[in-house]
């Protein structure tokens, strides 16, 4: 096994600590127990997906595949399988392969950080915990600065009630840019995110207000909403510390995974063919 794949899979190790814990039944099938890790094994195809959050039916069938699965596997017992050269050979594979996951999982709860080494990466890397100042807005593109100021004026009529509304109108009518069709909707964004003179023009904004002369780019002429703004901030390092240790330590597990394989590997036999 590559060392990188060796490092890769501590993702698999950790995700061990999860089976320790009591296991849900959702059912018996000869006395044995269909449980949280069968459900998440059928649901291993579709990533992303909980048991917990689907439709009763859909749970209901997720259960009878499990169901069916082991029956299948206790028929496959009876018939002998376990005696078969092919399953004793895997078998003593994967008994290698979860020897080398559970030993990995204990070499990375062993790796220690200080709160001095903590508190020093929070320092060297404080942009890694900064927010910059970020805006929430739409706009309308139009090819002429004629038809923006033409829109411009129609919005100086709305009322700032119903200001939002008549602006996702216009956008969806009037604007040729992609996001016209969703009310001008471009969502928050920093200033790094859009070109300069657009972004000038958004920041200086304030929620709830629009911008009374067109904003020309290289795209066009835009009229700018800002729907809402987020001042700059930065995470303390008490909210960061949880994340900074977990940095910390797979950094030192990869190392020390590093290091013992050219160790193991200088003293080894091995013969490449």
């Amino acid at each position: 096994m590559k060392l990188q794949n060796i490092v890769l899979s501590v993702s698999v190790a950790l995700s061990l600590a999860a089976t320790q814990s009591i296991a849900k039944d959702y059912a018996t099938v000869n006395g044995e127990a269909i449980t949280d890790s069968d459900v998440n094994a059928i649901l291993a195809v579709a990533p992303g997906l909980k048991y917990d959050t689907l439709p009763k039916e859909q749970q209901k069938r997720i259960i009878e595949q499990a169901v069916e699965k082991r029956l299948l596997s206790q028929n496959a017992i009876k018939e002998g399988i376990q005696n078969d050269p092919l399953y004793k050979s895997t078998l003593e594979k994967m008994k290698k392969d979860l020897a080398l996951e559970i030993w990995m999982k204990k070499q990375f709860e062993a790796q220690k950080v200080t709160e001095k080494e903590m508190k020093e990466f929070y320092e060297k890397n404080k942009k890694m915990f900064s927010r910059p100042e970020m805006v929430k807005a739409k706009h309308i593109l139009v090819k002429s600065e004629k038809e923006a100021k033409e829109i411009i004026n129609e919005l100086k009529k709305v009322s700032a009630k119903d200001l939002k509304s008549k602006f996702e109108k216009l956008a969806a009518k009037k604007s040729v840019g992609p996001s016209g069709p969703n009310g001008g909707e471009l969502g928050w964004f920093d200033r790094s995110k859009m070109v300069k003179p657009f972004s000038d023009a958004a920041f200086k904004l304030k929620k709830g207000e629009f911008t009374k002369t067109p904003v020309k780019t290289q795209f066009g002429y835009h009229v700018i909403y800002v729907e809402d703004k987020k001042a700059a901030s930065s995470t303390p390092f008490e909210q960061a510390k949880k994340s900074i240790e977990q940095n910390l330590k797979i950094q030192k597990f990869q190392k020390h995974m590093k290091e013992l394989a050219k160790a193991l590997k200088a003293k080894a036999d091995i013969k490449y063919k």
